[in-house]
C-alpha cells in the first residue's frame, strides 16, 4: 500500500491519496481552496491529487471524511464528480446537520444522504487485500471517525502533533470526556501502528509532520501533562475557553454537511454563503 500525503499550507490540513497493490486508491480528507476575503473558490489542491492519480494510474473508488470539518472547505464534491467516486462519513453527521441547518436556516435533510455512504463502529470498507475498519472517535464532533488501514490509522482531528497536543471540545457535540476515551482507543493499538494526522501547524523550528507512530503520540503534551481523566478534561476546558472561532467555521461547516457541494446559484447568476450576525443591544 502506498500512501501520498497533500499538505494545504494556509489551512494545515493534511490530505491523502492511499493506493493498493491493485490500481485502486481512496481520498481522505480533501481540501477545495477558498479564500475568505475574495470568496473566491478554486481547486489547485484537489487537482494536484488528480495529478497524482492519473500519474500513477490510479481508480478512485472512495473519498473518505473523518468529519465534518470547520476549518477548511472539503474538495469531497469535486473530486466526486472528476473521478465517479463515492463519499464517506460517520453516522454522527446527522447530529452535526441538524445543529448547523438550524443555525444557518438551511432547508435540507438532516438524513446524511448528501453523502453515499454512512458508517459506524464495527462497519468495514472494501479495499482489495485490505479492510478499512471504523472505529467512532466521538468528542471532538459527535462525527468523529478514524479509519484504520492495516496498520495505519488516519485520526482525522482527534490528535495533533504531539507538541501541539489535542482537538478542541467546544463544538456543538464535543465533550472532553468523550474525547479521553477516543484518544485511548487510537492508543490501545501497537506503538509502531502509524498515525496519519488531519493538520499540523509547525512553528519555525520545523517542517509540518503527516505521521507519527503510536508510541510517540504517547508523549503528547495534552497526556503528559494529565495524570487522570480528571485532568485531562480540566486542561481541555480550560483551553478551549481560550481558543477563537475558527476563521473559516461559518463557510466551511454550510459546505462540509452538504458532503461538499456548494450553495446553489441564485437567480442573478451568483452563489452565497450566509454568516449569521451576533448583533449587540448595546
Amino acid at each position: 500500500m502506498n500512501i501520498y500525503p497533500f499538505y494545504h499550507q494556509s489551512s494545515g490540513t493534511w490530505s491523502y491519496l492511499v493506493a493498493n497493490s491493485s490500481g485502486e486508491c481512496l481520498i481522505i480528507d480533501p481540501v477545495l481552496d477558498f479564500d475568505l476575503s475574495s470568496g473566491k473558490v478554486s481547486f489547485e489542491s484537489a487537482n494536484a491529487i488528480i495529478d497524482k492519480l492519473v500519474a500513477n494510474q490510479l481508480k478512485c473508488l472512495w473519498i473518505l471524511e473523518t468529519h465534518a470539518h470547520a476549518d477548511h472547505l472539503t474538495a469531497a464534491d469535486y473530486l466526486k464528480t472528476k473521478l465517479n467516486a463515492k463519499t464517506v462519513i460517520g453516522a454522527g453527521i446527522t447530529e452535526v446537520q441538524k445543529h448547523f441547518s438550524q443555525l444557518f436556516n438551511m432547508d435540507m435533510t438532516c438524513d446524511g444522504s448528501q453523502f453515499d455512504q454512512l458508517v459506524s463502529e464495527g462497519n468495514s470498507i472494501p479495499f482489495d487485500d485490505y479492510s478499512i475498519e471504523i472505529i467512532e472517535t466521538a468528542g471532538h464532533t459527535s462525527d468523529g471517525i478514524v479509519y484504520k488501514i492495516g496498520e495505519n490509522l488516519f485520526v482525522g482531528d482527534t490528535f495533533f502533533h504531539p507538541t501541539l497536543g489535542t482537538a478542541r471540545c467546544d463544538f456543538p457535540g464535543g465533550d472532553a470526556n468523550l474525547l479521553y476515551q477516543s484518544l485511548q482507543k487510537i492508543l490501545s493499538f501497537p506503538d509502531d501502528y502509524k498515525i496519519w494526522l488531519c493538520h499540523d501547524y509547525p512553528g519555525s523550528d520545523r517542517e509540518a509532520v503527516s505521521c507519527v507512530t503510536v508510541a510517540e503520540m504517547k508523549q503528547n503534551i495534552h497526556l503528559t501533562q494529565s495524570n487522570s481523566l480528571d485532568d485531562f478534561v480540566n486542561l481541555r476546558e480550560n483551553r478551549d475557553k481560550q481558543l477563537s472561532v475558527p476563521k473559516l467555521l461559518y463557510p466551511a461547516l454550510q459546505v462540509n454537511i452538504c458532503a461538499g457541494k456548494l450553495p446553489t446559484t441564485e437567480d442573478n447568476g451568483a452563489n452565497y454563503l450566509k454568516i449569521p450576525l451576533t448583533i449587540s443591544k448595546d
